[in-house]
């Protein structure tokens, strides 16, 4: 596949590196010289330098038989730009842009990206990925990750084991007969700076990371027996209050259970458009940083503080205040990667990384087969990948014990008619069914291939 990446950002240099490591011909356009350089340098694409909404310099990365381009520049407008382009002089099939501001977003003007008009065949908001993906950390709060797949019915749970979990040193088939019942499979292990794929008899050790794919009615069992609690949220701060905070803070009022939320906002123009939007919310104007605001806000009694501010360092240290001022559970917006290991250390419960969850979205919609959904686990180091099995596949009409699966894959939940089943060696997987893998990056290329053998756009 010929894909065009125009932006050579930090979600832009990202997909470069799952395409080009996929072996797709992947150019890599960008304004920056340096950041088309560091991607030329590090990664095996093609880059050219230049503005991505030139038809010149689109003609020269290779537009005319480009088969997708993705257009995650800094500027909304250039990436609306470019896809006209793409569409107009180029005909390139497929067109993914990523939006930020929310006025193009709202649904009324949804018609604006019709093929006539504004030809985007896929849209990805970040801030609406983000906000999503922080009222997933809120519903299952004793995971430090996690992710819903196969209609809500499935849900992924990174779960941080300690010494009082229940199950250690416990082989995971023994797991199996102890709780036959229950619809969860373990499908990651990361111990210390390694992430694989479990074998039946491997055990879980203290201070591990494991990722569990459960049953969305098993979600709290499962919690229980790997030794976490689950207390019901009624009391949520939330640090910030640009589209993430604001969108989070709309969810929360729309949801059927009655919770409480407050709101610092340090802007003000920002905090008195976040109470006009808001009904139930109390929003304080002033610096999340500031303790007296805090114990305002009533961080000491809260279930959670989400802070999700700009700005990395605020977000970490608010984050820290609050879980020392007796805050239940903190969840931490972090742009850099490099920060993410200082999570423990602070004792700060989750965090949610703007570029991974960019990263998911635009990957659902690029990948081979009748893929619906895709997760990047860590540093891109696995993905768990939702996909329909269409009677091309080798997988349709076998076991799953007959499934020469690469060494690195699990398979974590089946869906059959509408059902979600926990599978077994035994489970046949048949023409129309969705399973959900948990795959090592260097296996995605294989996978994809047991879905579909061509790719399908449709």
């Amino acid at each position: 596949m010929k894909v065009i990446i125009c932006g050579a950002g930090q979600v832009g240099w990202q997909i470069a590196r799952h395409l080009s490591g996929e072996r797709n011909d992947v150019t890599v356009v960008d304004n920056n010289a340096d950041l088309v350089r560091r991607a030329t340098d590090t990664l095996d694409v093609q880059g050219i330098a230049g503005h991505a909404s030139y038809p010149d310099i689109l003609d020269r990365a290779g537009a005319a038989d480009a088969d997708m381009i993705i257009a995650a520049t800094h500027s909304d407008e250039v990436n609306m730009v470019t896809c006209q382009v793409a569409h107009s002089v180029f005909e390139i099939p497929r067109k993914i842009a990523r939006l930020r501001a929310q006025s193009y977003l709202t649904a009324i003007y949804s018609d604006l990206y019709r093929r006539d008009h504004l030809p985007i065949d896929v849209v990805i908001s970040p801030e609406r990925e983000v906000a999503e993906a922080a009222l997933r950390r809120l519903s299952a709060p004793a995971a430090f990750d996690t992710e819903l797949f196969l209609e809500g019915k499935a849900q992924l749970l990174g779960i941080q084991l300690d010494e009082d979990c229940p199950v250690l040193n416990t082989p995971l088939r023994q797991l199996t007969d102890l709780f036959s019942t229950l619809r969860a499979i373990v499908v990651g292990v990361r111990r210390g700076d390694k992430l694989f794929t479990p074998a039946p008899n491997d055990q879980l050790f203290d201070d591990d990371q494991i990722y569990v794919m459960t049953h969305f009615e098993d979600m709290t069992r499962t919690f229980e027996i790997f030794g976490k609690t689950v207390d019901r949220q009624e009391r949520v701060v939330i640090i910030g209050g640009g589209h993430v905070g604001l969108a989070v803070a709309t969810a929360l009022e729309g949801r059927a259970e009655r919770l409480r939320a407050k709101m610092i906002e340090k802007n003000r123009i920002c905090a008195e458009r976040a109470a006009d939007m808001l009904e139930r919310t109390i929003v304080l104007n002033g610096d999340g940083l500031n303790m007296e605001l805090l114990r305002e806000a009533g961080v000491d009694r809260a279930d959670a503080i989400l802070a999700v501010t700009d700005d990395d360092k605020t977000n970490l240290l608010a984050s820290v205040r609050a879980k020392q001022a007796g805050c239940k559970m903190a969840i931490s917006l972090v742009n850099d990667p490099t920060l993410i290991p200082l999570m423990e250390p602070l004792n700060i419960d989750a965090y949610i990384n703007p570029r991974s969850t960019t990263v998911s979205s635009i990957l659902r919609h690029i990948r081979h087969g009748r893929v619906r959904g895709v997760y990047s686990i860590g540093d891109a180091e696995a993905e768990v990948i939702e996909a329909q099995i269409l009677s091309p596949s080798p997988l349709a009409g076998k076991a799953i014990r007959d499934i020469d699966f690469p060494e690195g894959v699990l398979v974590g939940a089946v869906m059959k008619k509408g059902e979600v089943v926990k599978p077994t060696g035994g489970t046949k997987i048949d023409e129309g069914d969705v399973i959900v893998v948990f795959v090592m990056a260097s296996e995605v290329p294989a996978v994809e291939q047991l879905f579909q053998v061509t790719i399908d756009f449709f």
